[in-house]
């Protein structure tokens, strides 16, 4: 009877185990998701913000030099 017992017990033992692994590959696939999601949205921002900078800069650059010239031809 103690040997049913034990092999009811590793079978039990096993079945617990291939479903915390499952469920990691699960938890696993999610945070890949959403940690590859987080890459794409922060590149997003990071170019939008980027390329405001950069037309700031310009308009900047270009209103400093309309003066200067403003300036010199005076």
């Amino acid at each position: 009877m103690e040997y049913h017992s034990v092999k009811q017990l590793a079978l039990i033992s096993a079945l617990l185990c291939s479903l915390a692994i499952s469920g990691c590959a699960d938890l696993k696939e999610a945070g890949r998701q959403i940690g590859s999601t987080t890459k794409e949205v922060t590149t997003d921002i990071g170019h939008a913000t980027r390329d405001t900078t950069r037309a700031i800069g310009h308009a900047s650059r270009d209103a400093v030099n309309s003066v200067k010239q403003d300036l010199s031809e005076d």
